[in-house]
């Protein structure tokens, strides 16, 4: 399984945070989009599963490879993290990322999908922008 009850918390822990921290920079929040949030908690159990760590799969298909498959047109950037314990450390660990920060802070960007796998070496997260 993807998500469990934890997994679900903290991906709307972290899109609470994202939007806290957009706030303080003068953005307008981001809305929660769930095509989004299926391809990033398909990308995050990717990893998981198969043991990676990286936007691209082992077959080199990039985030825009993967949203283009799930018919998704709009992707505009993607942040991807492990190990982070809790949705605060994540969110830390990014906001201390100048390339992640300028995600998270790109007010263009007006849709979000966190996902989240649990478990060994994880916790697995992956942030999916969108215009």
């Amino acid at each position: 399984m993807s998500t469990g009850t934890d997994a679900k918390s903290y991906e709307d822990q972290v899109l609470s945070l994202v939007n806290t921290e957009r706030a303080k920079a003068g953005c307008g929040p981001v809305k929660d989009d769930t095509a989004l949030r299926n391809l990033a908690r398909a990308h995050s159990g990717d990893m998981a599963d198969r043991g990676y760590f990286s936007h691209d799969t082992p077959e080199g298909k990039t985030p825009w490879d993967r949203a283009k498959t799930a018919g998704i047109g709009y992707l505009g950037a993607e942040n991807i993290a492990r190990g982070q314990k809790t949705p605060a450390a994540v969110m830390e660990a990014w906001m201390n990322s100048p390339g992640h920060r300028a995600n998270i802070l790109d007010c263009s960007l007006t849709k979000l999908g966190v996902g989240v796998r649990m478990g060994g070496e994880g916790p697995w997260w992956t942030q999916d922008f969108g215009r």
